[in-house]
C-alpha cells in the first residue's frame, strides 16, 4: 500500500498526464491554455522534488543523497529545458519519452516515492504540509531564444548538455 506522500505525488503526475494530454487532444494544434497549465504545473512538481523531497531524504540519510538523485536531477533539467521554448508536437513527445521512464523511477516498488514515505515516520504530515503548500515559483513566459533565457541556475546550455549526453548513456 502506497503512503500518503506517495500517493500525493503520484496524484500529480496524474494530474499532469491529463493536462498534457488535453493540450495536444486535436491533432497539429497544442490547447495553450492546458499547456499553460500543464508547464506551471510541472515546474511546481520538480520544485517540490528538488526542494522538498530530496533535500529530506539526503537529511535522513545522514547526508547521503538518494540513489537516484543524480538520474533524477538530470531527468529535471532536461524537462526544464524543454519548457523554455514554445511547445511543439516534437517537444511534446519528447517530454512524454522522458515521463515514461522517470516517473516510474518515483512511483514504482522501491522507487523515490516509497524511499520518501519510509524514512518520513513522524514527519509524514509535515512534508505533506509542504508539498501541499509548495515553494513559490516566478514562472517566467516561453521563449523562441531559449540562450537569453534568465531562468536561475544551471545555465541552459548545461541542462542541454546533460540531456543528451544522458541519453548517449555517458
Amino acid at each position: 500500500m502506497r503512503g500518503v506522500l506517495s500517493e500525493y505525488l503520484s496524484k500529480d503526475h496524474d494530474r499532469l498526464d491529463a493536462l498534457l494530454t488535453r493540450s495536444t487532444a486535436t491533432p497539429g494544434i497544442i490547447d495553450m491554455e492546458s499547456y499553460s497549465q500543464f508547464r506551471k504545473g510541472i515546474l511546481r512538481h520538480i520544485s517540490m522534488e528538488e526542494k522538498i523531497v530530496l533535500p529530506a531524504i539526503t537529511r535522513w540519510q545522514g547526508g547521503r543523497k538518494a540513489a537516484l538523485a543524480e538520474r533524477l536531477r538530470l531527468d529535471h533539467g532536461a524537462i526544464v529545458s524543454l519548457l523554455v521554448p514554445p511547445p511543439t508536437e516534437s517537444i511534446v513527445l519528447t517530454l512524454r519519452s522522458i515521463f515514461a521512464v522517470h516517473n516510474p523511477l518515483e512511483e514504482q516498488k522501491g522507487g523515490l516515492y516509497e524511499l520518501l514515505d519510509s524514512m518520513a515516520g513522524t514527519e509524514t504530515e509535515k512534508v505533506l504540509r509542504e508539498l501541499q503548500s509548495g515553494p513559490r515559483l516566478r514562472y517566467c513566459p516561453t521563449t523562441r531564444n531559449p540562450m537569453q533565457s534568465k531562468q536561475p541556475g544551471l545555465p541552459l546550455r548545461e541542462r542541454a548538455t546533460n540531456f543528451i549526453n544522458c541519453r548517449r548513456g555517458r
